[in-house]
């Protein structure tokens, strides 16, 4: 499909590239916008690609059941074992378009706004903490604590064992890299194997004693009589569980960690309300915590390469659509490597997919988002790196793990 050693363009283990990838997303556009990785994926970069592949039915979420794989190969066979059950992530129509209607009244707009008072006071509450010290650590104080005490809510779990969760969360997230190991999902069926059994007592417990939390509602849900099977309904808490949070604990500290680093744009949205919701969506186009998702077509799929030449990817094979090439694609955004966070068009990113697919989460995820950093940045005249930000070595979800901050 390319001239260029694929190798050469695309090596998701490399460090620099973990550290940084948008240099590499640049030159993937430019060079081969459908590259052709020997032996991996076919890689996808620009915009109008990505969001194609995103919302057409001529492709499958379903990994597990298309994806041709090389028997031989022990990692390949344990990426499509790694789940024993499937959640709406990895569904297509009509199971997909089941489960979506059975679980989404919990998540519209509508919902979601009714819990702006309780997560205001989550994050003032973190803050009073931060202004007495007069430092905060990101992603153990804010980040982390809100969208899991928020979820928590939400379901009614109990929080003591949130460590443990968080460890968990981790460990499954992990299995999702690319170059994920054996030994990455070992650690990933151990810790389904500890989440499972809790989430079991807790559903069981609630069964009996019903509340008006979401957990009740999936648990007692119907819609046309119908119902959530057992064990579709603790993958979709295992789901709600990681998804719920993992993903905006990234959209904070990825999105303070780009206001530091354009200190100019950082103090126009201090003093502008106005720049509220632009500015959300232009974070997520930004340094968005989901980097790319995976596909693959049914049909023979015809894509443009560097030059135009067609290029046909066929069935069964595995393609990524990069996400985080696509938000930076000048084609689209003007001057994508800018942060302008009254940028017009920002809310075209591609954060949360498209499609189906399109995340169900999402306007939780910016309401949480939103506060956190809007409160932050409004309570804090200064605020100031207190150490080196530390990234984790990921980048399917990509994420600042670290980042001490001195504010007053």
């Amino acid at each position: 499909m390319t001239a260029v050693p694929a190798r050469e363009l695309w090596n998701p283990a490399d460090p620099a590239f973990k550290a940084d990838p948008y240099p590499t997303y640049r030159r993937m556009r430019t060079e081969a916008p459908v590259l052709d990785v020997p032996g991996g994926p076919v890689v996808v970069t620009r915009y109008d690609d990505v969001a194609r592949l995103l919302r057409t039915n001529d492709v499958s979420r379903d990994i597990d059941e298309h994806l041709l794989i090389d028997e031989s190969d022990p990692l390949a066979r344990r990426r499509r074992e790694r789940r024993t059950a499937k959640t709406i992530l990895n569904l297509d129509p009509p199971d997909h378009t089941r489960l979506r209607r059975l679980v989404s009244k919990a998540f519209t707009p509508t919902a979601v706004e009714r819990l702006r008072p309780r997560i205001e006071a989550m994050v003032d509450a973190r803050l009073d903490v931060a202004a007495e010290r007069g430092t905060i650590e990101l992603i153990d104080d804010l980040a982390f604590p809100v969208p899991f005490l928020v979820i928590s809510e939400l379901l009614d779990m109990p929080t003591e064992r949130g460590d443990e969760l968080r460890d968990w969360s981790q460990a499954l997230t992990a299995t999702l890299e690319l170059d994920a190991s054996l030994d990455d999902f070992a650690a990933g069926e151990a810790a389904i194997m500890q989440l499972v059994p809790y989430l079991v007592d807790i559903i069981e417990h609630r069964r009996a004693n019903p509340g008006d939390d979401v957990l009740s509602g999936l648990i007692a849900v119907e819609d046309d009589g119908d119902t959530l099977s057992p064990a579709e309904l603790i993958s979709f808490v295992v789901l709600l569980y990681v998804a719920g949070h993992e993903t905006t604990v990234n959209l904070i500290g990825n999105g303070v960690h780009a206001l530091l680093r354009h200190p100019d744009e950082l103090a126009r949205w201090r003093g502008d309300p106005g720049l509220d919701a632009s500015a959300i969506d232009e974070l997520l186009r930004f340094d968005g915590p989901v980097q790319q998702t995976a596909r693959v077509p049914l049909v023979p799929i015809e894509l443009r390469g560097a030059d135009g030449e067609p290029i046909v990817v066929e069935p069964g094979r595995l393609v990524l659509t990069v996400l985080g090439a696509g938000n930076h694609d000048p084609a689209v955004f003007d001057d994508p490597g800018a942060l302008r966070l009254d940028r017009p068009n920002a809310a075209k990113h591609l954060a949360f997919g498209g499609g189906i697919h399109y995340c169900l989460g999402a306007s939780l995820a910016k309401l949480e988002a939103g506060l956190a950093i809007t409160r932050l940045i409004r309570r804090f005249p200064s605020i100031e790196l207190a150490g080196e930000p530390h990234w984790r070595e990921r980048i399917t979800i990509r994420g600042v793990d670290h980042l001490p901050l001195a504010v007053r």
